[in-house]
C-alpha cells in the first residue's frame, strides 16, 4: 500500500491565500511527469479535482494527486517556501535519487 504524501500547514495555508484571491477557487494539483534534466519533474498548478485523485484536505482547501503519480510522491512532503531568492511550492521527496540544482526535476 503506498504511503500518501504529506502537505503542511504552511502549503494549506498559501493554498488559501491564492484562493482567496480569486473567484473560482481551485486545487493545488502536484504530478510527475517524465522529463526534465533528471528523468521526472514536478508539475504543480491550480486545477479542479478528477475522480480519481487522491484529495488531501485541510479547512476547505485541497491538494490533489492523480493516481498515476501517487507512487513517485509516496511519503512525501508537500511544503511552501519563503526565501530570498522567491517563493514557492516544494517537494521533499524520499524516492527521489538524486535532484537537479533547480528543484523541479529528479530521478529515482
Amino acid at each position: 500500500m503506498t504511503v500518501p504524501p504529506k502537505v503542511t500547514d504552511r502549503a494549506f495555508a498559501r493554498l488559501a491565500e491564492i484562493n482567496a484571491a480569486t473567484d473560482a477557487p481551485k486545487a493545488l494539483r502536484v504530478a510527475v511527469e517524465g522529463g526534465g534534466c533528471s528523468g521526472f519533474q514536478y508539475e504543480i498548478k491550480l486545477d479542479n479535482p478528477a475522480d480519481d485523485d487522491l484529495v488531501l484536505e485541510q479547512d476547505g482547501q485541497k491538494v490533489v494527486v492523480d493516481s498515476v503519480s501517487l507512487p513517485f510522491l509516496a511519503d512525501a512532503v508537500i511544503d511552501f517556501s519563503e526565501e530570498l531568492i522567491g517563493a514557492r511550492f516544494t517537494i521533499d521527496n524520499p524516492n527521489a535519487t538524486s535532484s537537479c540544482g533547480c528543484g523541479t526535476s529528479f530521478s529515482m
